[in-house]
């Protein structure tokens, strides 16, 4: 099964890549040290019986890796820093937990034979790894959004080609997944993606040119890493949500909208054509969407916060502002452009999410660094991953230029 085909009977797990349902789901997380990796293994650490692990990976931090491993026993904990790997082998000695170490053995950390692989590594590094999961033909949770946003026609058609599922784990692709008719597509007016608005949501632009790395990752719903957190703060996070979700349910950008819902209790909704509008509602913990995609097609029990709408009294929602948060324009215009435009708002965005968390740029420079970047470089169509790897160093070259030229 792939995403827009129809979803099988409840309870089946016969899917392709799925493990029979007396036996344990065999599952991998990339990127497990990270925030959405961790919350993974809170739930897979509270029903060990049901899971056996092959491999985990995380990005620099060796105590959490570890400590992971130790508890979970999978048969490989991989490293993606080569430095770190002397520091995971000692810390895993007599486990019996084979080590490895680089972005090679992240993708063959992927290439594992589990029924259900996690790709929650952060940005464009997760690209590979995460393609070699859908090359396998294994249900792909799927966390990191910048693999359809730098490579989305190649990815769908990867996942069509080898059998694969995709099961979105973003809270607004998870909740468009529950409630979008696969069957009857046409039925389906448009999407509508929520936003929280980040920290700075009443903010003006001068207000907003002043402030610090510290405020932009305090986001007030979520508990997410630094990389998204700012994202959400520039709204940037929902311009690639846009993008995403074009490639994930074949909807077309102008049928794809956005809606400032500060309280994360709607988490999206379908718009039907005779009027309808479902939505899928809950608290906002990431257990919830992640819970959906490591039982799917079963739903599993959570930990997370029952939703009390009585306690929640009122719900708001407002149209984004695009004059205070111009990603969204940035985005909708990458995606109409199609080709590597999309490869090059990624690749821009995260190098000055990274100058802006190193306070070499101010936070509205973040956007400036992405406007300059897209008018600079002629996107190309993507015909390999190879033509994604070049469009992405191409646009990570000119992206440093422009934070060289907005440097505090």
């Amino acid at each position: 099964m792939v995403v827009g085909q129809a979803r099988p009977a409840p309870g089946r797990l016969d899917e392709p890549g799925a493990a029979p349902a007396t036996a344990p789901r065999r599952v991998t997380v990339l990127g497990s040290t990270g925030s959405v990796g961790r919350n993974t293994i809170d739930l897979i650490a509270r029903d060990p019986e049901s899971y056996a692990v092959e491999a985990l990976t995380g990005g620099r931090n060796v105590a959490a890796l570890a400590e992971q491993a130790r508890r979970l026993r999978p048969r490989l904990a991989v490293i993606g820093n080569p430095d770190c790997y002397a520091a995971l082998k000692d810390a895993l000695a007599g486990t019996g937990i084979a080590v490895a170490a680089g972005a090679k053995a992240v993708v063959e950390a992927a290439l594992l034979p589990a029924d259900w692989v996690m790709a929650a590594i952060v940005g464009a590094a997760g690209l590979e790894s995460t393609l070699a999961a859908a090359r396998r033909g294994a249900i792909v949770a799927f966390a990191n959004k910048e693999c359809l946003v730098c490579a989305g026609p190649l990815m769908m058609d990867l996942v069509r080609d080898h059998g694969a599922t995709l099961v979105p784990v973003d809270s607004e692709h998870s909740a468009i997944y529950q409630v979008f008719d696969f069957d009857r597509r046409d039925s389906i007016e448009r999407l509508i993606l929520t936003a929280s608005g980040g920290p700075f949501r009443t903010f003006d632009r001068a207000a907003m040119a002043s402030v610090t790395p510290e405020q932009a990752v305090a986001h007030p719903t979520w508990d997410m890493g630094a990389k998204i957190s700012v994202d959400s703060a520039t709204m940037m996070n929902k311009g690639l949500e846009i993008i995403e979700a074009h490639f994930l349910f074949g909807m077309p950008e102008n049928r794809i909208d956005v809606l400032v819902h500060p309280q994360s209790v709607v988490h999206s909704l379908v718009e039907y054509i005779d009027g309808s509008v479902l939505a899928q509602l809950g608290t906002p913990d990431m257990r919830t969407p992640i819970a959906f995609a490591l039982g799917w097609p079963k739903r599993i029990a959570t930990p997370a916060e029952r939703l009390d709408l009585v306690r929640s009294r009122q719900l708001t929602f407002d149209a984004p502002d695009p004059e205070r948060f111009p990603a969204l324009r940035l985005a909708r215009a990458a995606l109409q452009t199609a080709g590597g435009a999309p490869t090059i708002l990624n690749a821009a965005n995260e190098v000055a999410v990274q100058a802006f968390l190193d306070r070499r740029i101010g936070f509205l420079a973040i956007e400036r660094v992405v406007e300059t970047t897209l008018a600079a470089l002629t996107p190309c169509p993507l015909r390999d991953l190879d033509d994604v790897r070049r469009i992405d160093a191409e646009a990570r070259r000119q992206a440093q230029d422009a934070v060289a030229a907005a440097a505090i």
